[in-house]
C-alpha cells in the first residue's frame, strides 16, 4: 500500500488546454493533489435492484453484469481524467513531457478497479502507473472499516447521531418532507397507481443498532434512495429516454430524486461520529498524502459514494452537481484536496469538487468546462482566506 509508483522518464502525449477553473488564492501555487473520487457509471448491484411489486414493468437490461462499470461510465471516465491532465499540466504540477510520480489506491470492486486504471490511462498516458488494489472482491478494510471491524464503533452510538442528524421531529419528518418526491417516484415506477406497487405505503424507519453494523434505513426512504440512484444510473449510461424508467421519467424528475439519495447519505454516512468511523483508514491515507515532500504529485482514491459523503460530512463541506440534488456524489465524481505553497515553504490545504455534470456524463460529446467549485472547509482562515486551511490545521481537522 506504502509502494509509490515512479514512472520513467519516457516521451508523454502533450494535454489539450485547460478550462477555466477557479485559481489558487494570489501568492500561492499548486504542488500536490489528493482526490477521493467515486467510480464511473454502472448498473445496480443486484438484479433486480428492488423486491419484486415495487415497479410494473421489466428492469432495463446492461452490457456489463451487475455493480461494474459499463463501457459508456469508461468513456466517460477518460474525458474527465483527460481533462483533469490538462488542468494539472497548465498548473506545473504535471510535466508536459515525461511521466509524474502519482499514486492510484482502489478498492477491490471491479467498477473501482476499472475505474482506476481507465483514470491512469488518461492522466499519465505512456506512463507504467499500476492501481494498487486488492484481488477483486476480496474486502478492504480501508474502504470498508467498520465492516471489516477494523475500528472501533459503537452502533448505538451511531443510531444516536443519525437521530439527531435527523432533527427533533425525527426521521418521519424527513420523510414527510421528501413526500412529493416519493409521490412522483412511484408514478415512475408504477406508471399509474396500481395496488402493491411502488414504496412510499412502507413508512420509513432505522433499523434496530446491530453491534459492529453500520446504522441503515427501512422503508420508504431505503428503497426510494436505490431507486433514484438506478434512474439517475439509467440516465447518465446514455440510456434512450423511453428506457429511463420505463419512458415515464424526464431529465428534470432525475435531478429532483436525487434528493432522496442524498437524504440518506445527510442522514447515514455525513454524521460526524459515523463518518469518522467511515473514513478510520482512508483519512490517514489523505493525510499522509498531503505531507512531505517525497510523495506523489498526484494520489487518487477510487472508492465509492459513501465514502465521499462521508469525507464530506467529516469536513462539513458541500457541494451541488448540476442535474443533481445538493451533497448527491456523482459517478466519477471527487473531492479535491489540493496542497498549495508559498514563496517561504508555507503549506496550505483547499477543498474543491470536480465533476461533470449529468447532462456531460450523458454525453459522449469532449469535456470543456465540467463542475468545478471550491468548498470553503469551516473553522480555517488562513493568508486572510476564510476556508483556506493551513496543512497543519487541515491534518487535525481531518483526524481529530
Amino acid at each position: 500500500m506504502k509502494r509509490l509508483l515512479i514512472a520513467a522518464l519516457i516521451a508523454g502525449t502533450a494535454a489539450p488546454a485547460a478550462a477555466r477553473e477557479p485559481a489558487p488564492p494570489a501568492g500561492l501555487t499548486l504542488d500536490r493533489v489528493v482526490l477521493l473520487m467515486r467510480h464511473g457509471v454502472r448498473p445496480p448491484t443486484k438484479s433486480p435492484p428492488l423486491p419484486e411489486g415495487s415497479a410494473r414493468g421489466a428492469w432495463p437490461q446492461w452490457p456489463v453484469a451487475p455493480g461494474y462499470l459499463t463501457p459508456h461510465g469508461r468513456a466517460a471516465l477518460a474525458r474527465v481524467a483527460t481533462y483533469d491532465r490538462a488542468r494539472w499540466t497548465a498548473a506545473g504540477l504535471l510535466p508536459r513531457r515525461g511521466c509524474a510520480r502519482i499514486r492510484i489506491v482502489a478498492d477491490s470492486d471491479q467498477r473501482t478497479i476499472e475505474t482506476a486504471r481507465t483514470y491512469a490511462a488518461g492522466l499519465a498516458p505512456g506512463c507504467p502507473v499500476a492501481p494498487e488494489h486488492k484481488p477483486q472482491d476480496v474486502a478492504d478494510p480501508l474502504f470498508s472499516p467498520i465492516d471489516a471491524g477494523a475500528t472501533p464503533f459503537d452502533a448505538e452510538q451511531a443510531r444516536a447521531a443519525v437521530l439527531a442528524a435527523a432533527g427533533p421531529d425525527g426521521i418521519a419528518a424527513e420523510e414527510r418532507r421528501l413526500a412529493p418526491l416519493l409521490t412522483r417516484l412511484d408514478v415512475i415506477l408504477c406508471g399509474k397507481p396500481t395496488p402493491g406497487c411502488g414504496i412510499a405505503a412502507t413508512p420509513t424507519g432505522l433499523a434496530p443498532a446491530r453491534p459492529g453494523k453500520r446504522p441503515k434505513l427501512t422503508g420508504a426512504l431505503d428503497r426510494a434512495s436505490t431507486a433514484a440512484q438506478v434512474l439517475l444510473l439509467e440516465y447518465a449510461d446514455g440510456k434512450p429516454m423511453p428506457e429511463v424508467g420505463w419512458g415515464r421519467a424526464t431529465p428534470a424528475d432525475i435531478g429532483r430524486l436525487s434528493a432522496l439519495h442524498s437524504s440518506e447519505f445527510r442522514l447515514l454516512a455525513r454524521p460526524r461520529y459515523v463518518a469518522r468511523a467511515n473514513l478510520a483508514l482512508l483519512a490517514p491515507l489523505i493525510a499522509d498524502s498531503l505531507a512531505g515532500d517525497d510523495g506523489a504529485a498526484v494520489t487518487m482514491i477510487s472508492g465509492h459514494d459513501t465514502n465521499i459523503a462521508s469525507l464530506g460530512g467529516l469536513l462539513d463541506l458541500h457541494w451541488r452537481v448540476p442535474g443533481l440534488a445538493a451533497d448527491d456524489p456523482s459517478p466519477g465524481g471527487a473531492i479535491v484536496l489540493e496542497r498549495l505553497r508559498d514563496a517561504s515553504g508555507g503549506r496550505y490545504v483547499r477543498a474543491l469538487y470536480r465533476s461533470q455534470t449529468l447532462a456531460q456524463i450523458r454525453s459522449a460529446a469532449p469535456l470543456t468546462a465540467p463542475y468545478v467549485a471550491i468548498l470553503p472547509i469551516p473553522g480555517c482562515t488562513a493568508r486572510g482566506v476564510a476556508g483556506l486551511c493551513t496543512l497543519a490545521d487541515f491534518r487535525k481537522t481531518l483526524l481529530r
